[in-house]
């Protein structure tokens, strides 16, 4: 690997600090390895919240489970990955020059099969009577086409909510801020707790996607896919023509 030296600076000065730039492993490998990691234990934990979930509780224990597991593992990956763990976040990331081109697909993948494992993790966890129930905590709640613009309309406007947060959060130079994993963990929470009967609340593909292979259950899947990479769509729309900073945007500079 190449060493890169600052200007003005010896090799036989003692107290100069020599720059080793990351090696292919920590630019290419890891941050992959990372979404795939981070994606299996968020959706784990938010099936096993489903799954396991009570009737007194609600919807609450899923949102908390949900919210937290994001918090938690965005403070953990952020400085690997990004932490991304859901591909409309990557798209948006993209789109606002957060993520090299080449890094897109293979955070998708890594993405996809962590959803499957993470819902495998949770089916090997449960008992089979309480997963049977629960489908898995695939999203059975729409059930009829009369559902389908309410749904759609709601992942649409709830994913481009948390997406705003995490461009505004963390990719707008702007606006920065060390407490984007709580501010998107706050999000997931507010989302779920706000349109859970609405759609269920997925925000995320890679969620619905691991316990649909599952459990084989297919009924609207598109809409959990379809929606959140619009609200993706959205968000970064409207930070790259409107909230983001000079550099950000594309427009009105």
């Amino acid at each position: 690997e190449s060493v890169t030296i600052p200007e003005n600076c010896s090799t036989e000065t003692p107290t100069c600090m020599i720059f080793k730039p990351p090696g292919r492993f920590e630019r290419l490998l890891q941050p992959c390895v990372a979404e795939l990691v981070g994606t299996t234990f968020f959706v784990f934990i938010g099936c096993v919240s489903v799954i396991e979930n009570v009737e007194t509780t609600g919807r609450l224990q899923p949102a908390l489970v949900h919210g937290f597991a994001v918090a938690v593992m965005v403070a953990c990956m952020a400085e690997i990955s990004g932490s991304h763990f859901n591909p409309p976040f990557t798209l948006a990331i993209f789109l606002c020059g957060g993520l090299q081109l080449g890094m897109v697909a293979p955070y998708l993948i890594s993405q996809l099969i962590g959803g499957v494992l993470g819902a495998a993790m949770s089916k090997a966890m449960t008992s089979k009577m309480k997963y049977t129930n629960a489908t898995g905590a695939a999203f059975t709640i729409l059930t009829s086409d009369e559902q389908l613009a309410g749904a759609l309309f709601a992942e649409v406007a709830m994913t481009a909510l948390v997406t705003l947060v995490v461009l505004l959060g963390a990719v707008n130079n702007k606006s920065k801020s060390p407490l984007v994993p709580f501010m998107v963990g706050c999000s997931v929470i507010i989302n779920i707790l706000a349109g859970g009967d609405v759609s269920g609340t997925c925000l995320n593909p890679a969620r619905a996607f691991g316990p649909a292979v599952m459990t084989n259950y297919w009924t609207y899947h598109w809409v959990y896919w379809v929606g959140p990479f619009v609200g993706s769509l959205v968000a970064a729309a409207l930070v790259r023509l409107l909230l983001g900073d000079n550099k950000t945007r594309i427009i009105m500079k």
